[in-house]
């Protein structure tokens, strides 16, 4: 076998990157590589098309190892993580069956999350009811004002039950930033609250009781240097201000659990958690701790809400999807799974099991827990974590500098950051910059969804209407083309769209898939063509089939010719629109031809405009 190797490879001889650039420049004719081939991230760094073993030498992540400082390459030598599911609790009994129940599953971790009111030792004990709190990770959400409260429920119900508290794994979720974040009401008594948590998460050794919630800001929009920039001067915060408090770094570190989102851009989270371990460990270490371990980020990854969609909801799952492999292969401590139809209902059995399943598929079958940092040594992946990790320390000492996470986040600028990504992430929507598929591209042009939707908020935070700051934005990136699409519903009306495709074949036929997709993204009705022989005729039967919008759909070379005589022929009795954009398209507007739509329009605002024309807005 080895001298098959050395056969095969010394066909193949060493090639410099020089070589490869030359042959690169020459295959581009003269067009220039940086701006045809190297690709402007929203993180604020640049990405080649290739990368070879020279880009990586003198990198400090490739000279760690899983399990060692900085825990780059994970904070253990095994790459397994936990399958989380959330229960939103209303019955108690209720959520104890059903939490019994996916425990039989493949569940390893639970996140029970309920009003603060019902925080009360007789409903712990009916949650918990034959739940061994020494075998699964137990995770707890509340209002902040009865976390401390809850701990204490917590670890009486744990020892009544004659569990070891030292083997009880798990987290409440003490957010200290959510008022300033969700509401936008300061709470500058956040460090007292916090050290009266830490004080009482003493009696759960191994629970971590402080929250770092950046899966907000990734709900939120943020672009994911934001979100790991934040989260870590987030983490800074809470461990400045209770060392100040008289609390040692190494209890306070050893308290906090991150929660991250986890996005469709695969390559690019898998570098953040990487990045984010790395970072942390650096700053835990500055603080001089009693120990490393001290300085192992836990990180639990959640699917991003922001590019969750409505219509064509099944389309979720292959987003979910690719966000737990991203995270799985990042080396996470425990990941969760929205169900797919978590947009506009409460998710049923059915969209809970697959999306359990999605991480059973995951270790069972792709056997991604076998290998620990599998992504280490990929010369794509080594230059993205430390291209991410400046971008991100970047904005942690942007942050320093401005006072620290909370004088940020009290004067508003977190919340301002991350809300002006998310209007330009959602302009990329608008635009088809950024694909949401089934939403802004391809969709289901037959799908009716205003009859599915039981869940009508947004972000389902309780947010009240006394904002003192500006708070996070929680719409989705299909927000505002879904509120397009359902205004098309409700109106009761469904307009026709009319594709008059006339001359040359490959353009016609290009061109009227192209527009059926665009007037497909409102709910309108297409109806496709093969050809006509003439526009008078395409009109003609335009008309007999009560469309409102014809689109002419030829090449450029004609439309000098066919869009005037269809203006004509039309006579004002439906819309006209040019698919393309055609050198003639002056003269054309010079002759009262104003809609063209190509792959340089913003489909949202072209298609609101046309649901006004079409008395639907």
């Amino acid at each position: 076998m080895a001298e098959l190797k050395e056969k095969l490879f010394s066909e193949f001889p060493p090639i410099t990157t020089e070589e490869w650039m030359a042959k690169i420049t020459a295959d581009l004719k003269g067009a220039p590589f940086e701006k045809k081939l190297v690709w402007r991230t929203s993180e604020g760094f640049n990405v080649n098309p290739f990368y070879r073993a020279e880009d990586i030498e003198g990198l400090k992540t490739t000279t760690s190892l899983p399990g060692e400082f900085p825990y780059v390459r994970g904070t253990k030598k095994d790459n397994d993580w936990k399958v989380r599911q959330n229960i939103d609790v209303k019955d108690f009994k209720a959520a104890n069956a059903k939490a019994r129940d996916i425990l039989s599953k493949g569940i390893t971790s639970l996140g029970f999350h309920f009003c603060g009111d019902d925080v009360k030792a007789e409903n712990i004990a009916t949650l918990l009811e034959g739940i061994c709190p020494e075998c699964v990770e137990l995770n707890f959400k509340t209002c902040n004002n009865k976390a401390e409260t809850l701990i204490g429920l917590l670890a009486d119900y744990f020892k009544g039950k004659g569990a070891d508290l030292a083997k009880c794994e798990g987290s409440v979720d003490y957010n200290p930033f959510k008022k300033p974040l969700v509401k936008g009401v300061a709470f500058d008594g956040w460090v007292e609250q916090a050290a009266a948590v830490l004080r009482a998460g003493k009696a759960l050794p191994a629970y971590r009781v402080l929250a770092v919630d950046a899966c907000q800001l990734n709900d939120a929009g943020a672009y994911i240097a934001q979100e790991l920039g934040y989260a870590l001067a987030w983490g800074n915060e809470i461990v400045a201000k209770l060392t100040e408090a008289g609390f040692t770094a190494t209890e306070v570190a050893k308290s906090i659990k991150f929660n991250f989102g986890t996005t469709a851009n695969y390559f690019m989270e898998i570098a953040k958690f990487r990045a984010a371990r790395w970072l942390w460990a650096e700053i835990v270490a500055a603080y001089q701790p009693d120990c490393n371990c001290a300085c192992k980020m836990v990180a639990q990854a959640q699917s991003s809400q922001w590019n969750l969609t409505v219509y064509d909801a099944h389309v979720n799952l292959l987003r979910t999807q690719t966000e737990a492999m991203s995270a799985a292969i990042a080396g996470v401590d425990s990941i969760t799974v929205a169900p797919f139809d978590v947009t506009y209902q409460d998710s049923d059995d059915f969209s809970e099991r697959i999306a359990r399943n999605q991480q059973l598929l995951l270790k069972e079958e792709c056997h991604f827990d076998k290998v620990a940092d599998p992504s280490a040594g990929s010369y794509y992946i080594e230059v993205l974590t430390n291209s991410i990790a400046d971008e991100g320390w970047k904005l942690f000492l942007a942050v320093e500098e401005m006072g620290g996470f909370y004088a940020a986040v009290k004067a508003g600028e977190v919340q301002k950051a991350v809300n002006a990504s998310s209007v330009a992430r959602r302009k990329a929507v608008a635009t088809r910059r950024e694909i949401l598929l089934g939403t802004n591209q391809y969709p289901n042009i037959t799908e009716v969804a205003a009859g599915k939707i039981k869940n009508e908020s947004e972000c389902g935070c309780g947010c009240g209407a006394n904002a003192e700051i500006e708070k996070l934005d929680f719409s989705r990136g299909a927000s505002d083309f879904e509120t397009l699409r359902l205004a098309t519903e409700k109106s009761g009306k469904t307009p026709k769209v009319f594709m008059l495709t006339i001359g040359n074949l490959a353009m016609r036929l290009a061109r009227s898939q192209f527009s059926g997709n665009f007037f497909g993204c409102a709910g309108y009705q297409i109806i496709d063509n093969l050809g006509f022989e003439t526009v008078e005729a395409g009109v003609d039967a335009a008309l007999k089939a009560g469309a409102s919008i014809v689109v002419l759909c030829s090449s450029d070379d004609e439309y000098a010719e066919y869009a005037p005589a269809a203006l004509k022929a039309l006579n004002g009795k439906a819309e006209l629109v040019v698919a393309g954009a055609p050198a003639c398209m002056d003269d054309l507007k010079a002759q009262g031809i104003t809609e063209f739509v190509n792959v340089k329009s913003n489909v949202l605002e072209t298609l609101k405009a046309f649901n006004v024309k079409l008395g639907i807005a």
